[in-house]
């Protein structure tokens, strides 16, 4: 099968590889559609992953083409999403249904090949039945629409609140559009990008910044979202909570991170909560935050069509990622369709 392979940062190559053996307990998928997360940006062009080399890509869905032993239930050409986390269901994490937080996880895209190819064989519990006539491209999107509500119910706003999100990158979109679905009557957007804000004036937000904007002392929020993983963006997270808020950190800095005196003091005596927030798995997994989001997705209450950017056969992703590296145009969600 075709794969692009990632043998180090910066050296993807599109190549033939073996199509997975077909365990007992497992199901073939045919990938659907595959979208390029934050996160393997940087793990494909700089830092590398666990092992290498590696076919990279997590956020998926596809149709099922063959079904291996013991596997009940399912049928072929039936479509399904992935969560791509395998946890051991065995830690002290695990068995309090803290899945996101396994002490030893496997993972599709970092720690096993993933979905930058034609086949994936996937366990039964990785399985998400997407409703008949949902599109594939949807389904592959409940990933970073399912980070985005994890990260919310940290600290679930309640109606009548004013939320933010810095970073408007796919996950900040469907930040946004949560916060209005749970109730919040103005929502922030700050981001480097006017593109960006563009696309966050069409989620939902009230509010739009560059982050080179003077942002109003009387707006601060009572839930903000940090999806940048800058540490500029995370000092200016901290200090735009509202008295007694609530900020949550999803982005990944590369590099060391630095709270500034004025952001350290602001979240002190304000009595700031901070949070973190690491993928999005409930129980029983892959959790609620999963089926709600495929649900929503299904419906059409969450929108997530306008974000996509680039749609792209298997073929043009090397030279994608070049034009990521080299910062030639602009993309929000890019969606390969092996």
């Amino acid at each position: 099968m075709r794969a692009a392979v990632m043998h180090s940062p910066g050296d993807i190559r599109l190549q033939d590889i073996p199509k997975p053996e077909l365990k007992p307990g497992h199901v073939m998928l045919k990938v659907a559609a595959v979208g390029v997360c934050g996160s393997d940006i940087p793990r494909m062009l700089i830092k590398g992953a666990h092992t290498m080399p590696i076919v990279c890509g997590h956020e998926f869905s596809g149709h099922i083409t063959e079904i291996g032993e013991g596997v009940e239930g399912f049928s072929i050409g039936e479509l399904m999403g992935v969560p791509p986390m395998l946890p051991c269901h065995a830690c002290d994490q695990c068995l309090t249904g803290n899945f996101s937080r396994c002490r030893d996880y496997d993972y599709f895209g970092s720690r096993r090949d993933g979905a930058y190819t034609e086949f994936v064989a996937v366990p039964v519990g990785n399985l998400l039945r997407a409703p008949e006539g949902m599109d594939p491209r949807a389904t592959a999107m409940i990933d970073p629409a399912s980070i985005a509500l994890h990260a919310i119910w940290k600290a679930p706003p309640t109606a009548g609140q004013r939320g933010a999100v810095i970073g408007c990158g796919p996950i900040g979109l469907f930040a946004i559009q949560w916060m209005k679905l749970m109730g919040c009557s103005e929502v922030v957007a700050i981001d480097v990008s006017s593109e960006k804000l563009a696309q966050a004036r069409e989620a939902g937000a009230d509010h739009v910044f560059l982050v080179t904007d003077a942002i109003p002392a009387d707006l601060k929020c009572d839930l903000i979202v940090e999806a940048a993983g800058h540490n500029s963006s995370i000092n200016a997270a901290a200090k735009l909570a509202a008295p007694g808020g609530h900020v949550v950190f999803i982005g990944i800095p590369v590099g060391d991170v630095t709270l500034e005196n004025k952001t350290f003091q602001h979240f002190l005596r304000q009595e700031v909560s901070l949070h973190g927030a690491w993928n999005s798995f409930g129980a029983p997994y892959p959790g609620k935050q999963w089926t709600v989001t495929l649900d929503m997705l299904a419906s059409g209450r969450l929108r997530w069509e306008f974000m996509i950017t680039h749609e792209l056969p298997l073929e043009e992703l090397p030279a994608m990622f070049d034009k990521i590296k080299n910062k030639t145009e602009f993309f929000s969600k890019i969606m390969f369709r092996p």
